[in-house]
């Protein structure tokens, strides 16, 4: 986990690459489908960028990076290296820095795992999504079941244990016996990392157009909770430690760059759409920033070469930014917020500021809540229910700081 110094950060760093093949029904993150990529000018603005943020902070050593999407595994794997290297050069990439890309598991993108990991790459995420062939269909994935199982094969015997898997729940007509079957067929091949994610309904997404005019059905909220609860039995039976909402890993083999946001670290975005929370020194004084990339690509890359970074916005983030960032990202843990954490964003204390709240002694009695001497979590009756928690939460907040 990152921490914060004085005089410096342990940082970590994530790169957009946002060109996709298709768009996917259900996606509305930031990507491009582009039938030529100009990969040489954006793997200069990636370095670029990448060099005049890390001038910019406070960074002493970078401690992971991610290369996320978009499909990055589209790009060419000394796009991958140049970009590496530059972080050993520029940002002092520690030797057990955590270097992780995210695989699309089509066959041609199968074949280049072996030279990812000669550029550098030690940890893959593969994007399998689902074991169902229908499913992957719906979803509007470009592979099957059997590509994907290649891929995490390969992938597991190029960097073993080393390897996770994201799947989704919450497919139309999908039952729960579909769902223990899919589960157990996920257990038997996977490696040490699951990413269990909800399909959910974004605005603008070809998904939510289906869903609302009634040619798309979705599992109801109480169908959603019962698959959800049915695999966090089956995998911590197995041996998966549930240690966030949607993550869950055997041997402690957790994802040291999420748990990054997950503990309120600072982290640089790079790319387009990249979102960072990055320290800066500005008269003096350490202060933090939220930071957004210019989101198209060619405009992206526009503002890199003449200004050196394509920063579109950037935000000083006050106490009360901090706090509602951190009850946000640290409660999606199975930890939480510890006491001196939380001290870090809030000279006032969790039990000052919660202690005698009304509200949260009905959470806690509830057993939706704890509040102890370790800190602040969520139960894992609490997780289900995380989103209207931290409602809850952040109104005790706004009233206890506002006194």
């Amino acid at each position: 986990m990152s921490e914060l110094l004085l005089n410096g950060i342990f940082l970590k760093k994530l790169f957009q690459w946002p060109y996709c093949k298709r768009r996917c029904p259900y996606c509305n993150y930031n990507k491009y489908i582009c039938k030529e990529v100009d990969e040489e000018r954006m793997k200069k603005c990636l370095i670029q960028e990448l060099e005049t943020l890390v001038h910019k902070s406070c960074v002493e050593n970078i401690t992971t990076l991610f290369f996320g999407g978009g499909t990055p595994s589209l790009a060419s794997p000394n796009t991958i290296n140049s970009v590496i290297e530059k972080a050993k050069s520029v940002g002092n990439l520690t030797s057990s820095a955590e270097i992780t890309i995210e695989v699309n598991p089509t066959e041609i993108e199968a074949k280049k795992l072996k030279e990812f990991k000669d550029a550098g790459i030690n940890r893959m995420s593969i994007g399998l999504q689902s074991l169902n062939l229908r499913d992957l269909i719906f979803l509007g994935r470009d592979h099957s079941v059997e590509d994907g199982l290649r891929c995490l094969s390969e992938a597991r015997s190029l960097l073993p244990g080393q390897v996770s898997v994201d799947i989704m729940f919450g497919r139309p007509n999908q039952t729960m016996a579909q769902w223990v079957e899919e589960l157990e067929q996920l257990l038997s091949v996977c490696d040490n990392h699951i990413s269990l994610y909800q399909l959910t309904v974004e605005r603008g997404t070809e998904l939510y157009k289906q869903v609302k005019s009634d040619k798309v059905l979705l599992p109801s909220n109480n169908e959603m909770a019962n698959l959800y609860k049915c695999a966090v039995k089956l995998l911590e039976g197995r041996g998966f430690e549930h240690y966030e909402v949607s993550n869950y890993a055997k041997d402690a083999c957790y994802s040291h760059h999420n748990l990054t946001y997950w503990t309120g670290g600072d982290y640089i975005g790079i790319g387009p759409g990249a979102h960072g929370r990055l320290t800066v020194k500005d008269n003096g004084k350490y202060i933090r920033e939220a930071r957004t990339q210019t989101l198209e690509p060619y405009n992206w890359m526009y503002a890199v070469e003449k200004y050196g970074h394509g920063t579109t916005r950037s935000v000083k983030q006050g106490i009360y930014d901090r706090c509602v960032e951190t009850l946000s990202s640290s409660l999606r843990t199975k930890w939480g917020i510890s006491h001196p954490n939380w001290r870090k964003v809030n000279p006032i204390g969790l039990s000052k500021l919660f202690g005698s709240s009304d509200t949260i002694n009905l959470l806690q009695s509830s057993d939706l809540l704890i509040l102890d001497k370790r800190g602040l979590r969520a139960t894992e009756k609490g997780l289900i229910v995380l989103d209207s928690l931290l409602v809850e939460l952040v109104s005790v907040l706004h009233e206890s700081l506002n006194k």
